[in-house]
């Protein structure tokens, strides 16, 4: 004999196993259930993994197997042609994943454009890899952990090729060591392969116009790339048009 009681407690056992649709349970492996209702399981959404490149883009083998195997930070200065006065700094951060890079920042290059074989007076920035090791300006240390040197002598007077004035072009610089020597100020005049083959070759404040030979940037960005260059990562700056850097 079946009491109230028992009948009560049989019904609530039925709801628990059937649901409220009266069919079965529901599925767990997200197909419809036995009563056309979807799974109530939501699959995990895939996720996407970047994997940083373990070579830097736009750079040939060539011109790769210049970049020192020791270096951990690259400034990579892409001119958009090689007789081109425009172009874009990005710098690379070399992590175990590989490397990273950081903003495109516009920048300007030698009036005539880029060359293989810089002389002195040719207006053209030359091509290659250099390391970086010392940097120097007008304006007080931001905070550089290259060596620094501030001094009345990255004072830079006149007007650049398209009329615009020069003052402040020198407030920071970074010494690319295209035919100077390392560890010396960027105002050191020390030839190693000449007078003839030019020097000087900097990294600085962007006048708004083409370069005798250096590789100019806004100020903003100057400052923060003493900031971040780190001779313990062993800094180079990788330059020259696009096609150049390819080979």
């Amino acid at each position: 004999m079946i009491t109230r009681r028992t009948h009560v407690a049989l019904l609530a056992a039925s709801v628990l196993l059937t649901g409220c649709g009266g069919g079965a349970v529901a599925s767990t492996d997200g197909t419809p259930t036995p009563s056309g209702e979807p799974s109530r399981t939501t699959p995990a959404p895939e996720i996407s993994v970047e994997v940083a490149p373990q070579q830097i883009p736009g750079l040939g083998p060539k011109t790769w197997a210049k970049v020192p195997a020791a270096a951990r930070q690259a400034v990579v200065v892409t001119g958009r042609g090689r007789d081109s006065s425009a172009s874009t700094v990005v710098l690379y951060e070399r992590t175990a994943a590989g490397w990273r890079a950081g903003a495109d920042w516009p920048a300007h290059n030698a009036l005539k454009g880029w060359t293989d074989h810089h002389l002195a007076g040719d207006l053209r920035s030359p091509i290659g890899v250099y390391t970086l090791t010392d940097a120097g300006g007008l304006l007080k240390d931001p905070g550089a952990k290259l060596t620094y040197d501030r001094g009345v002598g990255f004072t830079s007077p006149g007007t650049g090729f398209e009329g615009e004035p020069l003052a402040g072009s020198f407030d920071y610089v970074i010494a690319i060591n295209y035919n100077r020597q390392p560890g010396t100020s960027p105002l050191d005049w020390t030839r190693p392969l000449g007078a003839g083959r030019g020097g000087g070759i900097w990294l600085h404040v962007d006048h708004g116009g083409p370069t005798h030979g250096c590789v100019s940037i806004a100020e903003e960005h100057m400052k923060e790339l003493l900031l971040a260059l780190d001779p313990d990562r062993h800094p180079v700056v990788v330059m020259g048009d696009a096609t150049s850097l390819n080979r």
